[in-house]
């Protein structure tokens, strides 16, 4: 399995594709191979490198807390390890706010950015939801972990829909015969990255085309904080699904996947 030695751990990563290379960076829980079905897109223009954060996954996870500036700097080691000077990223979630940073801190490695659903600064409605959060999976069985998760990023009409409320069963069940779950100091050190995560103040200084895409029904991280990153990057481009929540690429995955790559290829 393929590993790298960056910023003091040992990250797993895999990747698809050929062409110039695409990282895919996931959000909080969550493995890098949660990116498959947007892979499968996107992996017949580029070569998508998709890696578990820190604290999940088959990637070390040593005790927190962490922070996003610390996170991306991980992900510059593993450019550094697989020879990528340059690459367009596309974080979602807490995967956005790494990409800010990782955008912030080595320029000269990001040639696009595409941010999903991010936040430049959390507010205490979001501090909440990620004390929330620990709560939770501290508490509940991973079924139940997981479902509260799902009603956190997914939104009514997707409950409703009988194939998609058949996905999110399976899911559960899935998630309950995880081999590698997550323990809970990997959760809370990636929550204390996405609690102390500011870049508000710095956001002027990114200079990559930047596409700021989310859902209009977001409940975790709503519109107003995907408008505050798009409004403080220069020449942001932008786009917001009507009746989408967090997981709006999941919800409007027929337009999500071939709209970034559109806007990958042209930028």
């Amino acid at each position: 399995m393929p590993y790298v030695q960056t910023n003091g751990i040992q990250m797993y990563y895999e990747e698809a594709g050929a062409g110039d290379p695409l990282l895919l960076i996931m959000g909080i829980t969550a493995r890098g191979e949660v990116w498959e079905a947007h892979k499968e897109d996107w992996k017949q223009n580029f070569r998508c490198i998709m890696a578990d954060n820190r604290g999940v996954g088959l990637t070390d996870k040593p005790a927190g807390p962490y922070s996003s500036e610390m996170m991306a700097d991980d992900y510059a080691g593993l450019l550094n390890s697989l020879g990528i000077a340059r690459a367009r990223v596309v974080g979602v979630s807490m995967g956005a706010i790494i990409a800010q940073q990782l955008v912030l801190r080595h320029p000269y490695k990001v040639i696009s950015m595409v941010q999903m659903c991010p936040w430049a600064r959390c507010d205490r409605y979001g501090r909440s939801i990620f004390e929330h959060m620990k709560a939770c999976k501290a508490h509940l069985s991973p079924a139940e972990f997981l479902e509260w998760i799902q009603l956190l990023i997914f939104t009514k009409p997707f409950w409703d829909n009988d194939e998609a409320h058949d996905s999110l069963v399976q899911g559960r069940a899935d998630f309950s015969l995880n081999p590698i779950p997550q323990p809970l100091h990997g959760l809370e050190a990636q929550a204390a990255a996405c609690v102390n995560h500011d870049t508000l103040a710095r956001l002027g200084e990114i200079r990559c085309p930047t596409l700021v895409i989310g859902g209009k029904a977001d409940i975790f991280t709503p519109l107003w904080m995907a408008e505050e990153v798009a409004n403080g990057i220069p020449g942001s481009d932008r786009h917001y699904y009507d009746n989408a929540g967090h997981a709006f690429h999941w919800e409007v995955m027929a337009d999500f996947n071939p709209r970034v790559r559109q806007w990958l290829l042209a930028h």
